[in-house]
């Protein structure tokens, strides 16, 4: 069984945004597993068998493989147990809470906050990230995945409000994420996925059918079809009223 573990540091500082990814190990915090990705028949909710060690402190928590995940496999699925906060609900919240809120989410198109429930929250930024958003609103592997990789995600796309500092440690670190990189930077999100998405069909996809049917239906119309591609802009958030 493929499995993903995930590493802890009890100082982290760094926001962690994220995804659903298939297929975890859950550590047993709350005993939390996701529905989606159980349904799928990846879960293994195995305590005593997760692997947890201080890793970089500066960073927090990371989620690793330690199976191949090809290239083109859905990563992510937002399902129905996603925590979804408007704007004006999250005003309503303290403090505190609203630095939790925004330390461990993303805010979608429509200027939302989204909360995974699972252990989603807890994907890296890199800018050489190795899954990505789409403009259909699932995620995806854009190159494979070896065991051992740590994997990342690309914040650029979560509708920042603020710039963040970086420490990816890759040569093409941009060094800080900022409220524009998502106008700088989409045609380029837009050619890796376009390199992946024609392999949906030739790798397992253990997530294929939690997509909703309109969802399916689009992309297989681009597959059909190249210049029916939904641009991953397609989540740019829209202005509020």
């Amino acid at each position: 069984m493929d499995v993903i573990s995930l590493y802890y540091s009890p100082n982290s500082s760094t926001k962690n945004a994220g995804v659903n990814l298939f297929p975890i190990v859950a550590l047993p915090i709350a005993g939390i597993i996701s529905a989606s990705l159980k349904q799928a028949g990846y879960i293994l909710y195995d305590p005593p068998a997760h692997s947890t060690q201080i890793h970089w402190p500066e960073v927090g928590y990371g989620v690793f493989a330690t199976q191949l995940i090809p290239q083109g496999t859905i990563t992510y699925v937002k399902d129905s147990l996603e925590i979804i906060i408007s704007p004006e609900d999250y005003l309503q919240h303290s403090q505190e809470m609203q630095d939790v809120i925004e330390k461990y989410s993303y805010k979608d198109e429509n200027g939302y906050r989204i909360v995974s429930w699972d252990f989603a929250k807890y994907v890296n930024h890199c800018c050489q990230c190795n899954t990505i958003s789409t403009g259909y609103g699932f995620e995806i592997a854009i190159r494979d995945i070896y065991p051992g990789e740590q994997i990342t995600d690309e914040y650029g796309i979560f509708n920042l409000d603020y710039c963040m500092d970086l420490q990816c440690g890759e040569t093409a670190c941009r060094k800080r994420l900022t409220p524009q990189d998502f106008d700088a930077y989409y045609s380029e999100w837009d050619a890796k996925i376009c390199t992946s998405l024609p392999l949906l069909h030739r790798v397992p996809q253990p997530l294929w059918p939690l997509l909703e049917e309109n969802t399916r239906r689009d992309v297989e119309e681009y597959l059909r079809h190249t210049d029916a591609y939904r641009s991953v802009y397609a989540l740019r958030m829209k202005p509020l009223p």
